[in-house]
């Protein structure tokens, strides 16, 4: 190998020429030859047997040349990189082919590498920090929540059905007099106020009584996903098989030993709290992060090659995808689901992928400005918490992850806590927090994923995931957490 040229074209790109000697690829196209002579057939030779020159007669001259190519391109470029003394590669290299002819072969490749970084003023920014104060209302939101996983449902046999009853009915739905597809149902049990069915429908069920036989009138809204019925006034005929209610615990010494290990429920209520606030200063900590990145990325001072986004990008893409197929899904398939597309998706990662990048690149900056260096201890730390985390062997991780790639993250950590260290954050203006409100307690509405029903309104629901994927080439703090294909209820 020869490296003919060296050529810094752009800030942050370099093109090389390397010319390959004849002997070295004629080495290498015998040895594809040899590979793939068992594979072919020439007229007037047993299969297997025809000699190097009658193939590339054949065929043409050209014919192992890709292969070989290939096989010589790791080293090559290993070799010409290591001469050139090119370093901090962000990108796999862009090769074309200059020549082959009688002196052998030569190459040109384009090689990307990180940008020249400037960031000055990174020690003091000033921040707000603001703490939420809890309020009454999500103290008791939060109480509440816990006493309807708690609670229990009981008949009702007393009474007329009431919204928050769960009415067990037979229906069956009548358009111009006639049933129509899907208006059909037997023991469907209908949470009355929750707008499972379409409006109207729920309001009209209150008021009968178990074993009545009632119609209710009802008209689909204009909008309806079944066009022959959008906008169309039809009858359905009701059996009320049962009614059921869900009956609550109090708010009691009994029920704070029920659902934790205090004794009182002002001990239990106390503790809750306590809870709310470290989880509302961990979320100020978070913000106060997220300005600090910011304030960075203002700072930030590069030209940074397009392929840095475009590769982040992809990353998400496949972290995204790995998320997906931990719940049972793949990115085709959700893309199926919600009618997008790869494209739209990419561009709504594009605004994250390059915030991640432009706060690396400055904290790598800062790392390298103040001499932060990960030592053995940061780095066998990161590969327990790793290991932890997803519940492997840290000798695991450590096959999975270079170590130089965990150093690298470990200093762009020290990084950002050297930032928040020096940051001068202050404390917002207090929020004053709202008046207790009397709050009505609902139980929660179980409804099958897969029970459709013409009656029922279409509506979306959103689950966002995180990833627990181990990558190979480095471990990143996640920018964001993806989330899950919506799927259509009917």
């Amino acid at each position: 190998m020869k490296l003919n040229k060296v050529e810094k074209t752009e800030k942050s790109m370099y093109e090389l020429e390397i010319a390959v000697e004849k002997e070295v690829f004629d080495e290498a196209c015998t040895k594809v030859y040899r590979k793939q002579v068992k594979n072919i057939n020439v007229p007037g030779f047993r299969k297997g047997k025809a000699p190097k020159a009658i193939i590339e007669k054949m065929y043409g001259k050209g014919v192992f040349y890709e292969e070989a190519i290939n096989d010589l391109l790791p080293t090559v470029y290993a070799d010409a990189v290591k001469e050139a003394d090119i370093k901090d590669i962000i990108a796999q290299p862009e090769f074309d082919i200059v020549s082959i002819d009688d002196n052998g072969l030569v190459l040109s490749a384009k090689i990307y590498v990180k940008p020249e970084v400037e960031i000055k003023d990174y020690a003091g920014i000033a921040v707000e920090k603001n703490v939420e104060p809890v309020s009454d209302e999500e103290l008791d939101r939060e109480i509440n929540q816990v006493r309807e996983r708690n609670s229990r449902e009981i008949e009702v046999t007393d009474r007329a059905a009431e919204m928050g009853d769960t009415a067990v009915i037979d229906y069956e739905g009548f358009a111009d007099g006639v049933a129509f597809e899907g208006g059909k149902g037997e023991n469907f049990s209908l949470k009355l106020g929750s707008g499972q069915f379409i409006p109207g429908f729920e309001e009209k069920v209150v008021g009968h009584n178990v074993g009545e036989e009632f119609d209710i009138d009802v008209t689909f809204p204009e909008e309806y996903h079944a066009k022959e019925l959008a906008g169309k006034p039809v009858v359905f005929k009701i059996k009320l098989n049962a009614l059921n209610k869900v009956e609550l615990p109090e708010l009691d010494d009994d029920f704070a030993k029920d659902v934790s290990e205090f004794d009182t429920f002002a001990e239990y209520k106390a503790d809750l709290k306590a809870k709310i606030e470290k989880r509302h200063e961990s979320k100020a900590d978070a913000e106060v992060e997220d300005k600090l990145v910011e304030a960075l990325i203002e700072k930030l001072v590069a030209d940074i090659p397009e392929v840095m986004f475009v590769n982040e990008t992809e990353n998400q893409l496949r972290d995204y995808d790995n998320n997906l197929r931990m719940s049972g899904l793949d990115l085709n398939t959700y893309l199926k689901y919600t009618g997008g597309t790869l494209d739209k998706l990419r561009e709504e990662f594009r605004p994250r992928a390059e915030k991640q990048v432009k706060a690396r690149l400055a904290l790598e900056k800062i790392a390298a400005l103040e001499n932060l260096e990960a030592t053995e201890e940061d780095i066998e730390a990161e590969y327990t918490r790793i290991a932890e985390a997803y519940n492997i062997s840290a000798d695991e991780v450590k096959k999975a992850i270079d170590a130089t790639a965990i150093a690298e993250d470990m200093k762009v950590k020290k990084a950002m806590d050297f930032v928040k260290e020096k940051a001068v954050i202050g404390a917002a203006a207090p929020k004053k927090a709202p008046a207790k409100k009397t709050t009505t307690t609902k139980s929660a509405t179980a409804k099958s994923a897969t029970a459709k029903s013409t009656t029922t309104k279409s509506s979306t629901t959103t689950k966002k995931t995180t990833s627990t994927t181990t990558k190979k080439t480095t471990t990143k703090k996640a920018a964001a957490k993806a989330e899950e294909p919506k799927t259509d209820a009917e």
